[in-house]
């Protein structure tokens, strides 16, 4: 199709935002457009700078008969302030606390706006990291793993309590619950992970991290590896934690005798690249 420049920026800027981590070559653009590939050079240079000073993410390109370019979705520090400070308020509202420590969250893991910014944030975090598959426990933590996964464009890896017929043979093992100090199981489809991927644990909440374990585990398993570990709320209180170098975005603390909880930063901040460093190669994904 034929466009005029104008056209063609806002039609190339939706297609890098559509699919991100990939990698495109100017001849796709060159034979989408019509135009030749000095004028796709030009107009990818527009988009590049926009997409820095606004802060939506990087344009890196790979030269060579099969270079491209590849958008790179990140959060920029103003944005994540404005997302964290937002959260902190939704969170810190009354009679969110529920029994055995935990706090109510449906409601904000099911607003599209909320989940898809965290899962921004947390690619953000992960930007120079190779990475094959996100990982989780059913079951709310299933979309806070698909938002993270669609910045990267890789599968989702959903960890059960139980096998089903539908997923063919499993892979099951035993971990303590880091809270309640119980066994439990959870069961893997043997297909879901190759061996070697890189894999990204998340999930919503974490009190000793019993489950994260779990789930290193369960990747070790499949020969795979734990590329990360990202939660969205931890509780402060349960110390020390079953795993480390984790990523939490939120601190809970229970007030004693209180029905509002007390909701910080967590430790994102020391984990957050620098935004304007050029990155390090990634693996991303050929697009035609």
């Amino acid at each position: 199709m034929k466009l005029k420049r104008s056209s063609r920026l806002v039609d190339m800027t939706a297609y890098l935002l559509r699919h991100p981590q990939q990698v495109i070559s100017l001849s796709y653009f060159s034979e989408r457009y019509q135009s030749a590939k000095s004028s796709i050079s030009e107009d990818l240079t527009i988009i590049k700078e926009n997409f820095e000073s606004q802060e939506i993410g990087r344009l890196q390109t790979q030269a060579g008969a099969a270079g491209g370019v590849c958008y790179m979705p990140y959060m920029g520090l103003e944005e994540v302030e404005r997302l964290l400070s937002t959260l902190r308020q939704q969170m810190t509202q009354k009679n969110r606390l529920l029994p055995g420590g935990y706090l109510y969250m449906t409601d904000l893991l099911g607003k599209p706006d909320y989940i898809n910014a965290i899962g921004r944030l947390i690619a953000s975090v992960f930007i120079n990291e190779k990475l094959d598959a996100v990982m989780t426990m059913e079951t709310k933590g299933i979309p806070l793993a698909y938002a993270v996964a669609s910045q990267r464009s890789i599968p989702v890896v959903i960890v059960r309590r139980s096998s089903k017929v539908t997923e063919g043979s499993t892979v099951s093992i035993n971990y303590i619950s880091g809270s309640s100090k119980r066994i439990q199981t959870m069961v893997l489809p043997r297909r879901s992970l190759k061996e070697n991927a890189r894999v990204l644990i998340v999930d919503d909440f974490m009190k000793a991290g019993g489950t994260m374990k779990g789930m290193t585990s369960m990747i070790q398993e499949f020969g795979a590896e734990v590329a990360g570990m990202a939660v969205l709320v931890e509780t402060k209180e349960e110390q020390p934690k079953l795993v480390d170098r984790y990523v939490s975005l939120l601190k809970l603390t229970i007030p004693d005798r209180q029905e509002t909880p007390i909701i910080e930063n967590g430790n994102v901040y020391d984990w957050l690249p620098k935004q304007h460093v050029n990155p390090t190669k990634v693996e991303t994904k050929d697009q035609a």
